[in-house]
């Protein structure tokens, strides 16, 4: 019996330390490094406006419809880049709805920037990421929203092509993915008058 209470009391014990320290000493140690070596990442990437406003998040996709803007791509996620509802529609190839919206958004697509019937319209422009949360469009994406966009502004191309450049994520460790452009960046760039 007194070696029952004695492992009772051993299991007790060793349940509290490692209570402590992974509960407790190991966040707070993981938390003080983020803070120090990357607090703007740590702090979840948050874009302030002029006026130090937190207006999203350079890891969120945000909805952006006006023609003075560079749009994202869509988002099957709740209403529409809820992030409380992250995930796409799963909807397969073989589903008619996918198709008819997919036909729907490419119409609409060239509609919205001017585009031949027959333009070749990006993938990303049409479908959504598998969070619908993706914060980036392709550069394919960005040049063929661009003329739109400069001529909604007053701006010149080139310029504009120089704040999608800005605006534009590598690929990740320099090999994987293709580079994105950033859409709330961009747009935030573009509104701040960062381009005469």
């Amino acid at each position: 019996m007194k070696t029952f209470f004695k492992e009772i009391l051993t299991s007790i014990l060793a349940t509290l330390v490692f209570a402590i320290v992974l509960c407790g000493i190991y966040p707070v140690i993981i938390w003080g490094a983020a803070q120090l070596l990357f607090p703007f990442k740590a702090n979840g990437s948050l874009v302030e406006s002029k006026d130090l406003r937190t207006i999203g998040s350079e890891l969120l996709g945000q909805n952006f419809t006006a023609a003075k803007y560079f749009h994202p791509r869509p988002s099957a996620a709740g209403q529409g880049y809820d992030a409380a509802s992250s995930g796409g529609s799963n909807l397969g190839p073989t589903s008619q709805k996918l198709v008819d919206a997919v036909k729907q958004r490419v119409a609409d697509y060239r509609a919205e920037n001017a585009l031949p019937e027959d333009a070749l319209v990006p993938a990303d422009a049409v479908t959504a990421s598998g969070s619908g949360l993706d914060p980036h469009i392709g550069l394919k994406n960005a040049e063929l929203q661009a003329p739109r966009v400069a001529k909604e502004r007053g701006l010149s191309l080139d310029a504009l092509k120089v704040e999608i450049g800005k605006a534009t994520d590598g690929r990740s460790f320099g090999i994987l993915g293709e580079p994105g452009v950033n859409v709330l960046k961009l747009n935030l760039a573009l509104d701040n008058a960062a381009v005469h």
